[in-house]
């Protein structure tokens, strides 16, 4: 083959790779486009829902506890003996 038709065919497969190198740009640009889109409504739906999450939560207050009556135990006292005390009042001198 002489080296103009050489030359030729090589540009021409040249061209096609190039054409088809644009054709696979645009493709990747059109797919990250949709992931875009995707992410942007996960962020939106996230969004919403944090903030009626957030609303019920100001909307439920919290009730205070029952107090139960506290309960009184009863003690006795220690009755002081008669053999402990020897000047109480019933001793006789």
């Amino acid at each position: 083959m002489s080296q103009k038709k050489l030359v030729k065919d090589l540009m021409k497969k040249l061209d096609k790779l190039e054409s088809d190198r644009e054709k696979l740009i645009d493709k990747l640009a059109k797919a990250l486009d949709k992931l875009e889109k995707k992410v942007e409504k996960k962020a939106a739906a996230k969004k919403t829902t944090a903030k009626k999450t957030v609303a019920k939560k100001v909307v439920t207050k919290k009730t205070p506890a029952k107090k139960t009556a506290a309960r009184k135990v009863v003690t006795k006292k220690a009755t002081p003996s008669k053999s402990a005390s020897p000047a109480g009042p019933n001793t006789t001198s």
